[in-house]
């Protein structure tokens, strides 16, 4: 075994009033707001399986949820997307000593501490430097992002990431692992979704 490495858990948390737009045709605003709320809760709990958890935070109220929840917290000074608010999060658990960093989607309604300490377990065995990603149902999106070191590759969050974390990693010469869970792969981003989530509970 090698050194210990110090992983971080970053929980990406939108604004809980503008989240969840695509959901407009089955949800109103109120309950958007509820569930996009009711899902960073748990993503934030989630992530004590890591060392240290860090949640980036689009708004206030996102981030006195967090510090609630005894997580370290950095508000974002203004939304500039997915990527940009991970890049943050990455720079200032690099700057408190992390070797790894694990980037948590706020939006997984079926997410435990198990289901992420199980990834951090498979990824831990991994030698740097490695990506593992977790796809999300359907789509080719990512749900979640180990890299070792922080810095492994870029960020491509959105549209076909997944193929484009798997390039790159490719181009950079580091490992490429998918890790598949069934309570990781449900995000809630359009209204069948909804439908998934109730066949799911």
């Amino acid at each position: 075994m090698g050194e210990e490495v110090s992983t971080w858990v970053v929980v990406l948390v939108k604004d809980f009033d503008s989240a969840k737009q695509r959901l407009g045709p089955a949800l109103e605003p109120a309950a958007r707001r509820t569930l996009a709320r009711r899902n960073a809760r748990r993503a934030i709990r989630a992530a004590e399986a890591g060392d240290r958890r860090l949640v980036v935070a689009g708004s206030v109220e996102a981030a006195a949820l967090a510090v609630e929840l005894g997580a370290e917290v950095l508000v974002e000074p203004r939304q500039e997307g997915q990527n940009v608010a991970a890049q943050r999060g990455i720079g200032q658990a690099i700057e408190a000593g992390a070797d790894a960093v694990l980037l948590l989607s706020s939006d997984l309604p079926l997410v435990t501490k198990k289901s992420v300490r199980d990834l951090l377990d498979a990824a831990g065995r991994l030698s740097s430097p490695a990506v593992m990603a977790v796809p999300a149902s359907g789509r080719g999106g990512t749900n979640a992002l180990y890299l070792n070191p922080p810095r492994a590759i870029g960020l491509h969050f959105g549209a076909d990431s997944l193929a484009a974390f798997r390039r790159e990693a490719q181009s950079k010469g580091a490992r490429f692992v998918l890790h598949r869970s069934p309570a990781l792969a449900l995000d809630l981003d359009e209204p069948a979704d909804l439908a998934r989530l109730r066949r799911a509970v």
